[in-house]
């Protein structure tokens, strides 16, 4: 395992990073939270969205921009353009079908030029070569800490592999890096 020293969070800046797992909600939340604002843009067609009062123990949901689009092109058109603009410093973006090349080198360069940081949440399973980082977050089911979460780097261009259990602590606002139990 990793040392906690070692996580590679926050995410580096300029680039586009992936997230999956039961807990991709949560991780982009927690990104967010040292965000002054944050554009998260999914399809209209989906039946669940995100609430934002369900993040204020995270962050004031009054500095959390709603994009809802028609399909996966026209939320790939929206979160390439805010990305390249570079006023909203973080975009999230829930995608339905995994990105090609192309459409994550987009991406990649729009982040680079607006000096922004993107968040793609992608099924299991799903991926782009583009991809700075992929993260696989989910919880850890233990008695004594049910807000334990177990993330996972499975893709880093720039560093090693690892995984690493993490808790947000919304009281002091900040993610606390854990020892497994028993360790």
């Amino acid at each position: 395992m990793s040392q906690p020293r070692d996580i590679p969070f926050p995410l580096r800046k300029t680039r586009v990073h992936e997230v999956c797992g039961p807990g991709a909600m949560g991780f982009a939340a927690i990104l967010a939270a040292g965000q002054a604002r944050v554009l998260w843009v999914c399809e209209s067609w989906k039946p669940e969205m995100i609430n934002p009062h369900g993040l204020s123990a995270f962050f004031d949901p009054a500095r959390l921009l709603l994009a809802r689009t028609r399909d996966q092109v026209e939320t790939l058109a929206v979160a390439e353009e805010a990305l390249k603009d570079g006023a909203v410093p973080l975009v999230v973006l829930e995608i339905s079908r995994p990105l090609d090349l192309r459409e994550g080198r987009r991406l990649q360069l729009a982040a680079k030029a607006g000096g922004t940081t993107g968040l793609c949440l992608i099924p299991d399973g799903m991926g782009s070569n583009a991809a700075e980082t992929r993260w696989h977050c989910a919880p850890v089911f233990e008695p004594q800490d049910s807000t334990l979460m177990r993330w996972e780097i499975t893709k880093n261009k720039s560093g090693t592999l690892g995984f690493w259990h993490v808790r947000w602590d919304a009281t002091a606002h900040r993610l606390d890096v854990v020892s497994p139990l028993g360790k």
